[in-house]
């Protein structure tokens, strides 16, 4: 299994005292697996027996990295060979619902965790997707806050018009619409502490007369919007949904209103993951970019600009697992050994798959009308604001 699975050399240590390295040359990272994993269990799935090996502390991963998991990942991601790109090796994957119940199931088992527990880790702005570096010296924070804009302006927002975005999270992009952008606003979500925070904020801001938050499931809401953002939703709706999802998106847009739908999607065609779908994100799908933009198509939308920001995911979330590795003991003692095990494994994994390819993360903007119907001629006024 692990004899063509890298592109660096990697010494295994087997829990029979015996060790193997695979590769030429000094091992750049070393795997110490403690106890026996079933073969049974690795032939269903090895992604998720390994994961869970893991979790469980019978595997420990050391190497030349600061983040080993991540150096081994990616190097198994970029290998032709590996087990990870081995159909044999993921015959299992466990079923998924995503009927309105279980959507709010899932949602709420992922973001209602505590938002003592985000905030330990994300940046002030409470923002959980993939951050905007303009410059690298950009903090998370500000890079965060470029994300915002790099987004509400690619909608060419005129003040006074109105703005939904589903998903919400905790209202750092609807409330900069608001606020800087003259827009009237709503955000939609199904998690309840995201809700609360957000009520919290209109009230603390004082946006009460131009920003509102609405406790249900998107596919509820019959209201119409000049525009409409969506930054990492769609891969929660589940692959039988995404053509109602596009649908929907453009039955809430206005005649030639403008959508910016960002997400995380595979060049090269959809995928689940069996351990994030277990453990991480439930009901989690990462949609193909033909399939996406075929969605788009079929729901009678018209694509006015593609952008992909893999680099940017990959920076993200190697930051967000620094913050949390440097409240690793704080949230140990709340959450337990495993839980710590998984989040840490989750983050670096992200990482990895961000930096062989393996996903991407794409913004689709589209329109209700003609392309480009009520955006200027050329691309220059998204990065007016940057410059």
């Amino acid at each position: 299994m692990f004899a063509h699975s890298f592109n660096i050399p990697v010494t295994v240590n087997y829990w029979d005292g015996t060790s193997e390295t695979y590769g030429d040359g000094a091992a750049q990272a070393t795997i110490d697996i403690k106890k026996a994993i079933s073969l049974k269990e690795l032939s269903k799935n090895a992604s998720l027996a390994l994961g869970e090996a893991y979790m469980a502390g019978d595997i420990d991963v050391t190497g030349t990295s600061e983040r080993p998991i991540q150096q081994v990942l990616t190097a198994a991601y970029e290998s032709a060979g590996s087990f990870m790109r081995n159909k044999k090796f993921i015959k299992f994957l466990p079923k998924q619902s995503h009927t309105k119940s279980k959507s709010k199931q899932d949602v709420q088992s992922h973001y209602d965790i505590s938002n003592d527990f985000y905030k330990a880790w994300l940046d002030p702005t409470m923002t959980y997707s993939c951050a905007y570096f303009e410059h690298d010296t950009d903090t998370l924070e500000q890079a965060q806050i470029n994300k915002v804009h790099h987004i509400i302006n690619k909608l060419h927002p005129q003040a006074g018009k109105t703005l939904l975005d589903i998903g919400c999270g905790w209202g750092t992009l609807m409330l900069t619409a608001a606020k800087e952008y003259g827009l009237k606003v709503a955000g939609i979500t199904l998690s309840k502490e995201q809700y609360k925070y957000v009520q919290q904020q209109i009230k603390d801001q004082g946006l009460e007369d131009v920003a509102e938050v609405i406790l249900e499931d998107y596919r509820e809401l019959d209201r119409k919007f000049d525009y409409v953002t969506s930054v990492g939703m769609f891969e929660h709706v589940g692959q039988e949904n995404l053509g109602l999802y596009t649908q929907k998106v453009a039955d809430l847009l206005t005649d030639n209103g403008v959508a910016l739908i960002h997400g995380i999607t595979r060049q090269q065609g959809g995928a689940t993951n069996a351990w994030l779908t277990k453990y991480i994100f439930p009901g989690g799908y990462i949609p193909g970019l033909t399939e996406m933009t075929q969605h788009f198509v079929d729901a009678g939308l018209q694509l006015n600009d593609l952008e992909p920001l893999r680099r940017h995911y990959q920076k993200t979330t190697e930051i967000w697992d620094e913050n949390f590795n440097a409240k690793r003991g704080e949230v140990r003692a709340k959450m337990g050994k495993e839980f710590v095990r998984m989040w840490d494994l989750y983050l670096q994994a992200a990482a990895a798959s961000f930096e062989s390819g393996n996903i991407d993360v794409i913004q689709y903007l589209v329109s209700k009308g003609p392309s480009g119907k009520t955006l200027p001629m050329t691309r220059e006024y998204i990065y007016a604001h940057e410059q």
